[in-house]
């Protein structure tokens, strides 16, 4: 059994154990971190865990900043949305899988080892299956495995264009599923379930899936046991055509007519009622905070003070890839909070005085759980299985890090700077980064250029 340790590693729920000695069997730690050097590798000065990436649009990356000049006088999210469309004809499976497969490794070299990867764009830009009907699903597992990330895979129903229930335009039409079909691909997928990959469903928006459908693939996914992730309330327009349809905000209709608990991740979720933030935190459901792609699309600023002193879970993503960075998201996460209280170090509590340490903790815990996976620590928690062997290594060189000690460590690496601090990167037991390099970053990135040129 290989054995580790660092001078320092980070656990979300101990913090900073010195001498941390870290075993591995097979794609596991076992058991819990401890002091301790015998016959053990060193791994560097300050270890942490692999982060989870909780919310994906792949390919989305491959149009980061080309919805960058103004071309209406109301340019807002509905504007960027006709980008999307555009650029999203044009891409098939082969295409998927290298823009994917880049994304992937851009997510591990940054210290993501885990995506949720919330996938509608399933069929030709007509509408018609692939002779597979699975094709750009499988395109997905196959860049993720390449990649050598783990892979919580959420294909997604979307049915309608609205809450009135009018059928998808036209280039909506490769999203679009029946709830047989959708059921069946659910079905497929998850016969290839492994420790790398896990299967759960998205439903695309509340506007997208009519009640009676949510009711039945709820009663699937709640069967299986299925992550279960929704886009909801990104957007004022959404809040107000809810209103004015089902006399119901979205998050407030929702937490009235479906099953929300700890298996469910709500992405954005950024207009919300005092009511409807501290109803969400009750129910163990996670926040998918998306805070560069929300600001880059003008969503707002999520209720992060309230929800967090209600005890609410959060995890974050990247979205549609305009940056594909951690530090940033938690950064602007704070830094939202702070612009709009006019105040510093809102997210640490009194138990957690460090911001940085505070924020990368509820990362944790909750991008584990809206993963489905039992990542984002060291060892095994009695009556828990024991977690996948990922951590990252920080670079204990870098100047960002001089003069600081544990306690200053995460605050430094998020707040200090935009160098990326990670060296080296384990998977499941296997190290795909070391010395800031992806073991086949070179092929990856070739074939990604040249996807790219065509598609431009």
């Amino acid at each position: 059994m290989p054995a580790y340790f660092a001078d320092s590693g980070w656990m979300p729920h101990s913090g900073w154990v010195e001498r941390a000695r870290f075993e591995v069997d097979g794609d596991r730690f076992v058991p819990a971190a401890v002091a301790g050097t015998d016959g053990a590798e060193r791994l560097g000065r300050y270890v942490v865990p692999g982060l989870p990436n909780l919310h994906s649009h792949a390919f989305q990356r491959a149009m980061a900043g080309l919805a960058e000049r103004r071309g209406h006088s109301e340019d807002s999210f509905w504007s960027w949305r006709e980008v999307m469309y555009q650029f999203a004809g044009r891409i098939g499976p082969d295409q998927l899988r290298a823009i994917a497969a880049q994304l992937y490794v851009e997510m591990l070299k940054a210290g993501y080892t885990q995506v949720c990867e919330f996938h509608y764009l399933h069929h030709q830009p007509d509408g018609r299956p692939y002779a597979d009907a699975a094709a750009m699903s499988l395109a997905l597992i196959e860049a993720a495995q390449e990649a050598g990330i783990g892979l919580t895979l959420l294909p997604t129903l979307y049915m309608t264009g609205g809450f009135d229930g009018r059928p998808l335009g036209e280039r909506q039409r490769r999203f679009g599923h029946e709830v047989d079909a959708y059921l069946r691909l659910l079905e497929r997928l998850s016969a290839s379930q492994s420790p790398m990959l896990r299967v759960g469903i998205a439903l695309h928006s509340l506007r997208a899936v009519p009640q009676e459908a949510l009711r039945v693939v709820l009663g699937d996914a709640l069967a299986q046991d299925r992550p279960i992730h929704i886009h909801i309330a990104e957007q004022i327009g959404e809040v107000q055509d809810s209103l004015a349809i089902r006399d119901a905000r979205p998050v407030e209709w929702l937490l009235g007519h479906a099953p929300v608990d700890a298996r469910w991740c709500l992405v954005h979720a950024t207009h919300m009622t005092e009511q409807e933030t501290r109803a969400l935190a009750a129910t163990g459901a996670v926040a998918g905070l998306c805070p560069t792609t929300e600001a880059n699309l003008g969503d707002g600023l999520f209720p992060l003070q309230t929800y967090l002193d209600a005890g609410g879970a959060i995890g974050i993503g990247s979205d549609s890839h305009i940056s594909v960075s951690p530090v940033e998201e938690l950064r602007w996460l704070e830094y939202g909070q702070r612009l709009i209280t006019r105040h510093r170090n809102v997210s640490a509590s009194a138990a957690t005085p460090s911001t940085g340490e505070r924020l990368f903790a509820l990362t944790l815990t909750g991008g584990a759980r809206a993963s489905g996976v039992a990542i984002g620590r060291f060892g095994a928690v009695p009556g828990e299985p024991a977690a996948r062997a990922d951590l990252l290594v920080l670079d204990e060189n870098s100047p960002l890090l001089a003069g600081r000690d544990a306690a200053h460590a995460i605050d430094s690496w998020i707040f200090a700077g935009n160098t990326n601090l990670v060296r080296d990167v384990m998977v499941a037991g296997r190290w795909v980064v070391r010395d800031f390099r992806h073991r086949d970053e070179e092929r990856i990135a070739a074939r990604y250029r040249e996807v790219v040129e065509r598609l431009k």
